[in-house]
């Protein structure tokens, strides 16, 4: 019998294969987008769940009140070390590391790495799987190394290279070689080697080369080091509160301790709720749309599906006198939406393995492999298949297959109304989801735009940026100068800058800063910016009163600085102009400085954040500097690019040129906000396609059900136009009201998520009111194509149709 009943199906199905086909393709396109959706979140979730006791290991965060004062994600660096030697019977184990970027010389070619210089315990703490190399004394010596698996075949060719070397260049400018002791295997963003701003450290180092490097971990004052612990067995995080506050109310400045609020986090949770809980709004985000799309395809499936049995009740009446009995009509209806979402299903799961690397792109992380997942998995999409194929064969299951056969046979249906009812409210439904998302992405778009846009206060068109070597002393710092010039003077350079910073929010540090002759309490906290004069003129920064730093041709004197326009507001200067030539103090410096400009506001962090006061120093009062960051003076930009290369190395053999746009620094500032606009650009077209299909589907029906009346319409006078615009006036009214119940849900979702940002686009009403226009439009233009043959067919033989 369940043969019978899968073959009687099937037959339907090609008899039907239009309505069949775009029952199918929605539903496929809605499952396999949400599936996608949700492997991405499950595969967030696991992050740092593969490491070693993970349930056990917390890393150590600083609340500022003066967020200007630390780094969220670091802490002391003498901290967990402390915290192990004085309370072992909390503290199991502990692992602290700095974060530097180097030039790394291998045999054949040099890159710049993200290197982190860490304790010993890293691997028996983490237990990151070692591919090469004795783990017990990977880190055990000054010159020793581990490398990451893709950097180890970067220099080497191989994991089994354990023994040969690679040279590390540190500030000074000095060479010295490091041994392979271990290659590792790491998971992606796994809370160690992949903690701060998405960069990955390829290369570890041990602490006790740090003093090559010119740092120190091992330092109560040192608050920029990231520091882990492991708790013993059944000790409660809350536990070290106690003996943490007491470590650093001994060892640091009363008014760092002050300011600072320190933060235990499971490293399982710490992804999720970094960045104020980006990431995990981020999914939530992701999962909403997933589901309301999934929602929109089981809703067009289910409306179909309803619409298509009212047309089947003269087959229902014919089975019922040849004497089909009413459970077997069940189970046919059921049956065969069943099947149809089995289909659905399996061509879901084909759209995930060939459309799997194209979302990947959207969301920036690869999506995991079906046998990655757990085998209870299995349990989901069959639970959905049962779930879906029951709601969309429930209707024409029990309710038609009750009606007493001569009504079957009549196509009488007392319960018209209700079906209508229950057609135009899923539909409405439809609109309303496809109004709240185009909505949300065109917000969104917006948004992102605003980010690149000259809002931000300074000129990024043709502005690349490039690590220089490092030598971190006068000498350095003149010959980085005379470098400058000489790059200044290529014909496809307009400016060029040498610099601690780049517009990528990543600073130097702050400093507390007060007027000469006031009390050091009422300090403000900046932004500690060290650059050259060129620096402002290389990114167009306007001034709004005087001179950055020095003027041209001029010498740079070491007691002067500049300020942007929020210091000087905040230090009591009504005026930018009376801030110039007055004298300020640091609480961290002995020196006096003069005020020699101040720069207009500009954004030099995320919007998320509002624009910081902010001190510019010569790079001479600390010689420290990173970057190049060079303006193009534009045209053919590749070919400027090789020009600059070839100048690079000659004038700098043996550093590498590894460039990026400030278009490029900045989509990693809104790496995250880049990704929904993506996820949002792709949500629209589904939810569109979606929702046209469902109208396709549902105009098809109606026209074949209204053929006669139509017919009958035409012969009695009526006009094609008239006959058109029935449908699209059924239609219209039902988008009508979704829309306007949509309008305010999507106002209220996108202004919240606005309102996250301190800077941000304003909601208008008209980019609505045009998108709703849009979609209108779209509809009928879907709805004439379908009814227009038709409508224009010869009268007499619509009136032959039954």
């Amino acid at each position: 019998m369940l043969l019978n009943y899968i073959l009687i199906a099937w037959r339907n199905m090609k008899k039907n294969r239009f309505h069949a086909i775009l029952n199918i393709a929605g539903l496929a396109i809605g499952i396999a987008f949400t599936g996608m959706i949700m492997a991405h979140v499950w595969n967030e979730l696991r992050v740092n769940t593969e490491l070693k006791n993970a349930d056990r290991q917390y890393v150590i965060k600083s609340k500022w009140k003066d967020k200007n004062m630390g780094f969220d994600l670091a802490t002391s660096g003498a901290l967990p070390k402390a915290l192990k030697e004085q309370y072992p019977t909390l503290v199991k184990n502990f692992y602290r590391w700095d974060g530097l970027t180097l030039t790394v010389h291998g045999k054949e070619k040099d890159f710049k790495e993200e290197v982190q210089i860490g304790d010993s315990t890293l691997l028996d703490m983490f237990g990151f799987k070692v591919l090469a190399g004795n783990p017990t004394n990977a880190l055990s010596t000054p010159n020793s190394m581990i490398m990451t698996e893709p950097v180890a075949k970067k220099y080497f060719g191989t994991v089994n290279a354990i023994g040969q070397t690679v040279e590390i260049e540190n500030m000074a400018g000095q060479r010295q070689p490091f041994m392979l002791t271990a290659v590792i295997r790491v998971a992606r963003d796994n809370g160690v080697t992949d903690l701060i701003n998405n960069y990955s450290n390829g290369i570890i180092l041990p602490e006790s080369s740090i003093s090559y490097f010119g740092r120190t971990i091992d330092n109560w004052k040192n608050m920029f080091i990231v520091g882990y612990v492991e708790l013993q067995p059944g000790i409660n995080p809350s536990q070290l509160n106690g003996p943490i506050s007491k470590l650093l109310k001994e060892n640091i400045p009363p008014n760092v301790y002050a300011n600072l609020t320190p933060q235990v986090i499971n490293l399982r949770d710490n992804y999720l709720e970094q960045n104020n809980g980006l990431v995990k709004r981020m999914l939530f985000t992701l999962s909403g749309i997933g589901l309301f799309i999934l929602l929109m395809a089981v809703i067009n499936f289910i409306n179909i599906s309803v619409s298509r049995a009212g047309s089947r009740m003269k087959e229902i009446g014919m089975r019922k006198v040849m004497g089909g009995r009413k459970h077997q009509l069940v189970w046919q209806f059921l049956i065969e939406s069943t099947i149809i979402v089995c289909i659905a299903t399996l061509l879901a799961f084909g759209c995930y393995l060939l459309l799997g690397p194209l979302f990947a792109q959207l969301v920036g992380k690869p999506l995991p492999a079906l046998s990655e997942f757990p085998v209870y998995f299995v349990g989901y999409p069959l639970l959905f298949v049962v779930l879906i194929g029951l709601a969309a064969g429930l209707y024409p299951a029990f309710v038609l297959s009750a009606l007493p056969s001569l009504s079957s046979l009549k196509e009488s249906l007392k319960s018209v109304k209700e079906n209508i009812l229950l057609r135009k409210s899923l539909v409405a439904f439809q609109f309303f989801t496809a109004v709240v998302v185009l909505i949300g992405a065109f917000i969104v778009t917006k948004q992102v735009q605003f980010f690149f846009s000259k809002g931000i206060g300074y000129d990024k068109e043709f502005v690349v940026s490039a690590q220089v070597p490092r030598d971190w002393s006068p000498a350095g710092v003149a010959k980085m100068e005379g470098i400058r010039k000489q790059l200044v003077e290529s014909p496809v350079v307009k400016d060029v800058t040498l610099t601690y910073e780049i517009m990528d929010g990543n600073n130097g540090g702050s400093l507390s800063i007060f007027p000469l002759g006031a009390d050091a309490t009422s300090a403000i906290t900046a932004f500690q910016l060290c650059t050259d004069m060129h620096f402002a003129k290389t990114f167009q920064v306007p001034m709004a009163a005087g001179v950055f730093l020095a003027r041209e041709g001029m010498t740079t004197d070491v007691h002067k600085m500049v300020i942007n326009t929020r210091l000087a507001a905040a230090l009591g200067y009504k005026d930018p102009a009376d801030a110039v030539g007055k004298q300020v103090k640091f609480t961290e410096l002995q020196d006096t400085y003069t005020i020699a400009g101040v720069t207009k506001d500009f954004h030099f962090g995320s919007m998320l954040q509002s624009i910081q006061p902010m001190v510019f120093f010569p790079i001479e009062v600390f010689n420290i500097f990173r970057y190049f960051a060079i303006k193009l003076k534009g045209g053919n930009v590749p070919q400027a690019i090789e020009t600059l290369h070839q100048q690079w190395a000659a004038l700098m053999p043996g550093a590498p040129f590894e460039y990026k746009f400030m278009d490029d620094s900045l989509a990693k500032m809104y790496q995250t906000e880049l990704q929904l606009k993506k996820t949002a650009y792709t949500a629209t077209v589904l939810a569109l396609v979606i929702v046209l299909l469902g109208v396709i589907g549902l105009v098809s029906l109606t026209v074949q059900k209204r053929t006669r009346e139509m017919g009958i319409r035409k012969v009695l006078g009526a006009s094609v136009n008239s006959i058109i615009s029935l449908f699209i006036k059924d239609f219209m009214a039902v988008m009508i009201v979704a829309s306007v119940v949509a309008c305010p849900v999507a106002y209220y979702l996108m202004q919240y998520w606005l309102n996250s940002y301190e800077y941000h686009v304003e909601i208008t009403a008209l980019p609505i009111m045009m998108i709703i226009l849009s979609l209108g439009i779209l509809t009928s233009v879907m709805i004439v194509l379908q009814t227009l043959r038709v409508a224009v067919a010869n009268p007499v033989k619509s009136l032959k149709v039954e």
